[in-house]
């Protein structure tokens, strides 16, 4: 009878055990934890990579549209560059828009800028719990800056459960990243290819000083983790 008791006890002990283990695995710290763990692999695996982007903007108050096609390249040091190739629309949103708008980006991320990553080092965790999104299972954490620094943001992640890999960003820039954006309202939108998270789109609302508000919206396409060494040359927006 004592052998008995001695082996129910035992088993409640192993599956109380397993349990908690398994809370453990999956609670929001170690979600934290697997993502920061990804982010850093996925930092080093985005390294010279490039990809076709296609970005559509206006200025909806003076009606006016411009569309630009070309490439976005990450160096071998984290540096975000872009080359124009094609330009269909008005000059104003081009240049007060598209060109101010991506030179800030390039500028945020230049080589010596601190990293802008959403990991704890740069911000705060909240956990706001488990969703569904196009058939995967995301954790959601609302994400609050430690420091007010340009490019850091105050919102929200999507954090893939099975792979812990960012799947979506959105928020509220907390510092212009120059005088002519006052405010930058995002959504980034994220694709898993080949185990890395990539851009799949961006949605952008922008405040502007001149111009007043802007929208831009910028597709990627044929993403490559290959490095390109022919052209890097910075926001080529000339005629």
């Amino acid at each position: 009878m004592r052998s008995n008791v001695n082996q129910h006890a035992l088993i409640v002990f192993v599956v109380s055990l397993g349990l908690s283990r398994a809370a453990t695995a999956t609670s929001p710290d170690s979600v934290v934890e697997n993502y920061w763990a990804a982010s850093q692999q996925q930092e080093r695996a985005l390294e010279g990579s490039s990809m076709e982007v296609d970005i559509q903007a206006s200025l909806p108050r003076l009606k006016k549209h411009g569309r630009l096609h070309g490439l976005r390249r990450i160096s071998r040091l984290g540096r975000i560059t872009y080359e124009a190739l094609r330009y269909e629309g008005d000059n104003s949103v081009k240049y007060h828009v598209i060109a101010r708008y991506l030179a800030a980006e390039a500028e945020a991320q230049a080589e010596g800028s601190p990293s802008l990553a959403v990991t704890p080092a740069n911000y705060k965790f909240k956990y706001k719990g488990t969703r569904q999104s196009a058939g995967q299972s995301v954790e959601v954490f609302q994400v609050t800056p430690r420091r007010k620094l340009v490019g850091l943001f105050k919102g929200e992640i999507w954090i893939d459960a099975k792979t812990f890999l960012c799947l979506r960003e959105s928020g509220r820039l907390i510092k212009p990243p120059s005088l002519f954006l006052r405010q930058i309202e995002f959504v980034k939108e994220y694709t898993i290819q080949n185990g890395i998270s990539v851009p799949r789109q961006i949605h952008s609302v922008v405040d502007t000083r001149l111009v007043g508000p802007a929208e831009l919206t910028i597709d990627f396409r044929n993403v490559s983790l290959a490095d390109d060494p022919k052209r890097a040359s910075l926001v080529d927006l000339g005629e």
